[in-house]
């Protein structure tokens, strides 16, 4: 990012002092991304925050809307794919409207597939799955959390595994499996362990609560 504004810098340079009017689209390309990146993550912080609270606060789909918007114009397929997921996302965890997040978490999938971005593609294989699993269409969602955990176990991410193992528990227990659902929250409370991951593993207390 700081490469990338002192590009800009130096292009605005050329153009005052040397005549070079032309450089100036580049600089402004430089700036767009960097503040599509810049407000992917503050979008990402408002969640965060949400997360803690529970209080949301509407600048976090504007942030990701115009994150995605400004990715798209630079051609930055990946870049939108991870800007859809949070739009997705905040669709469905903050508003809880699964209709509403899977236009964009399909997107998201399609983009991080295109892309190569399995980290991506993992989140929004994960999302799509819980809108599947809330919609009762369980073999769906586990389909796409096994293809989410794949990604995910490939990617040398436990806490991500973990997250996801405990979704497939409740899955599990739903369609009348308590001991493959036990199998999972045992395993998904080792590699949260393992990997410092305290909100999972507060999950995973909640799981063995409710199962």
């Amino acid at each position: 990012m700081d490469e990338r504004i002192e590009h800009a810098r130096r292009l605005c340079s050329h153009s005052v002092f040397g005549g070079e009017a032309d450089v100036l689209p580049v600089a402004d390309r430089e700036l767009d991304a960097v503040e599509a990146d810049l407000t992917l993550i503050r979008g990402r912080v408002l969640h965060a925050r949400f997360l803690e609270q529970r209080t949301s606060d509407e600048r976090e789909l504007e942030l990701f809307q115009h994150a995605a918007h400004l990715y798209r114009s630079l051609g930055d397929g990946r870049g939108e794919a991870e800007a859809q997921f949070w739009i997705g996302t905040y669709h469905q965890v903050v508003e809880g409207d699964d209709a509403a997040a899977l236009p964009a978490l399909q997107r998201s999938r399609e983009l991080a597939t295109a892309t190569g971005d399995r980290l991506t593609l993992s989140y929004a294989l994960r999302h799509l799955g819980i809108a599947e699993h809330h919609a009762g269409r369980l073999p769906a969602a586990r389909d796409l959390l096994d293809e989410s955990t794949r990604l995910r176990r490939e990617l040398a991410f436990p806490e991500g595994v973990a997250a996801n193992l405990v979704g497939l528990a409740y899955i599990a227990a739903a369609e009348g499996c308590p001991a493959d659902a036990r199998a999972l929250l045992d395993e998904a409370a080792e590699l949260a362990a393992g990997a410092g991951a305290k909100a999972v593993l507060h999950s995973i207390d909640e799981a063995r609560a409710e199962l």
